[in-house]
């Protein structure tokens, strides 16, 4: 089974790096992949280049072999589209391989403004990790996606290609890339928020200075 986690990652931290490592541990996987999106469609432009965030993901890694980092997003000098990114894996594991995109509940709760949203469950399962204070509201597309297309547990997910909506609870851990991003501007401390690897290349490359700002 195929698992992959999106994002701007601007800048990875702990929260991200902990919900891989959660999913992959639940899900018995031997790794799960962390895609990094190169202009996202719904979001200012990243406060680090595609690059800089390349660099600091493989840093936040080095010591983990259970998580990778899928570059094709960066390949690609257009807009980051979920969809895009399933196809091209679909077509190189085949039609039969499990595969799955994990999305929090707010941005799963706004599925019908992403790009071909149709497609996604004709290509692969949706992994919706809950988060706290976000709710799906009643009646709308997610709603009904969640309605029509839950999943018992994970054990659906493995044997079925695509398909499935399952919606999983981890252990909280309220880290956004927003508040990291504010601290450096504000010259605080963001410690502990993210790996020391990643803390030094920010420094020593004096990303996220007060003019700049970027996605989650």
């Amino acid at each position: 089974m195929r698992v992959i986690v999106g994002g701007t990652f601007d800048p990875i931290h702990h929260g991200h790096l902990r919900m891989a490592i959660e999913l992959r541990e639940r899900l018995g996987l031997a790794d799960v992949s962390l895609v990094p999106c190169h202009l996202p469609p719904h979001r200012g432009e990243p406060g680090a280049s595609a690059d800089q965030r390349l660099a600091m993901l493989n840093a936040a890694i080095r010591d983990e072999p259970g998580l990778t980092v899928d570059r094709r997003e960066l390949a690609r000098h257009r807009p980051s589209y979920t969809v895009d990114t399933l196809a091209s894996i679909r077509s190189e594991i085949g039609d039969d391989e499990p595969l799955a995109m994990v999305t929090g509940t707010d941005s799963f709760a706004a599925i019908d403004r992403w790009h071909q949203w149709p497609r996604l469950l004709e290509l692969a399962h949706i992994i919706v990790v809950e988060r706290p204070g976000h709710d799906i509201p009643a009646g709308s597309v997610a709603d009904r996606l969640l309605a029509d297309h839950r999943s018992v547990g994970a054990d659906f997910l493995e044997r079925t290609p695509s398909g499935g909506v399952w919606s999983v609870s981890l252990p909280p851990l309220s880290i956004s890339a927003t508040d990291i991003r504010l601290a450096l501007r504000e010259g605080r401390s963001a410690r502990y928020w993210l790996p020391d690897d990643v803390l030094a290349l920010i420094q020593d490359q004096r990303l996220y200075s007060p003019s700049s700002d970027g996605g989650e």
